[in-house]
């Protein structure tokens, strides 16, 4: 059984553990114990709070804990607005299509130009799953249940929301779009760069050109890799776009991944979620639910949440709906979510 459950500081050990698989590129979370301790603290602190009707920069991190082991396999976050005092920064991949005449030839000409959020969207963010436990069940599980907690609280994020998907990095840190770009005008790595920048982005704007990058100009190798998701991150990026995801124009500022965009109110997980109350918690009912349709055409799996804030958990499983609006949810379920007969649930199906 695996459990999404708010981060805490006894995490950190664990979330070492796991970021040990995480190689480089997963920009969000260092493997630094002290940058970690801070964005556990600061998502600690985002719960804690009295939720707002108004989103104020809040950082919320949940981890997927596989409840026999006790290990955390996964880790996934929210960001309920970005920029603020501090902006962020992107890359806006613009296109122009040029004609001659003369030589009867078209050409596309691919810029990129720097493009600074002062108040910006919500931001769905440190996206990373154990290889150990890479099934399509706990991907979708990782990815769409923070989408569960922001239809409970949908006033305290931005109605845009994001995804800044991880680019093309190889095992030794090295981005070829940075290399050629990046390193010029700051003069430090990649890994350095992308470090600093969660201390300080002052240097983002002091250093890098204001100027129009012509993509055409850059080496093929850098060229290839704008707008280009990790290959780890592919079905990361397939999940969300299912969800109503699509690419907005912008990309990573050093390492140029896609930025892909979305109205909260239109994603799939959200729209489509219920609330629904436990009318019955039985592993046997569902069991002779089971039998009695061989197809099991009548029992969906669906990602099931508890409706708390703090205490939020949740969790796959199967859940048989009646006529008169109740659930019944097996008995392992209702343990996990620590939820009782009477009690309220949102549900959305798995698929």
């Amino acid at each position: 059984m695996m459990l999404m459950r708010p981060i805490k500081k006894t995490d950190l050990d664990g979330l070492l553990t796991l970021l040990q698989y995480s190689g480089y590129g997963l920009t969000s979370l260092p493997r630094d114990p002290e940058v970690l301790m801070h964005k556990i603290e600061a998502s600690e602190e985002s719960f804690k709070k009295k939720l707002r009707h108004k989103p104020g920069g809040e950082l919320y991190l949940f981890v997927m804990e596989d409840l026999f082991s006790g290990e955390i396999c996964g880790i996934s976050g929210i960001i309920s607005k970005i920029g603020g005092y501090e902006p962020d920064y992107f890359y806006e991949l613009k296109e122009k299509k040029q004609h001659s005449d003369q030589l009867q030839k078209d050409h596309i000409i691919k810029t990129l130009h720097l493009h600074k959020t002062h108040s910006g969207p919500a931001e769905i963010c440190s996206i990373f799953l154990s290889p150990l436990y890479r099934q399509k069940r706990n991907s979708r599980l990782l990815s769409l249940s923070r989408f569960l907690y922001i239809a409970e609280h949908i006033h305290s994020f931005e109605k845009d929301i994001i995804a800044e998907m991880r680019g093309v990095v190889d095992d030794n840190g090295r981005n070829p779009f940075y290399e050629v770009v990046g390193k010029k005008f700051l003069q430090i790595s990649f890994i350095e760069a992308d470090f600093l920048r969660l201390k300080n982005r002052s240097f983002i704007e002091d250093l890098l050109p204001h100027d129009p990058i012509i993509v055409d100009l850059l080496p093929e190798e850098a060229q290839a890799v704008v707008a280009e998701v990790h290959p780890e991150t592919v079905p990361a990026r397939k999940i969300l776009e299912k969800e109503g995801f699509t690419f907005c124009g912008l990309v990573g500022i050093f390492e140029p991944g896609p930025v892909l965009k979305a109205r909260v109110e239109n994603l799939r997980s959200i729209k489509d979620s219920v609330v629904v109350s436990i009318s019955d918690i039985s592993t046997q009912l569902i069991a002779e639910h089971n039998q009695k349709n061989e197809k099991n055409e009548d029992v969906e799996f669906y990602i099931i949440s508890n409706r708390q804030n703090a205490n939020f958990k949740s969790c796959v499983g199967q859940v048989i709906l009646d006529d008169k609006g109740g659930a019944t949810i097996p008995d392992v379920v209702a343990t996990a979510l620590r939820v009782k007969r009477g009690d309220q649930i949102r549900i959305v199906t798995f698929k």
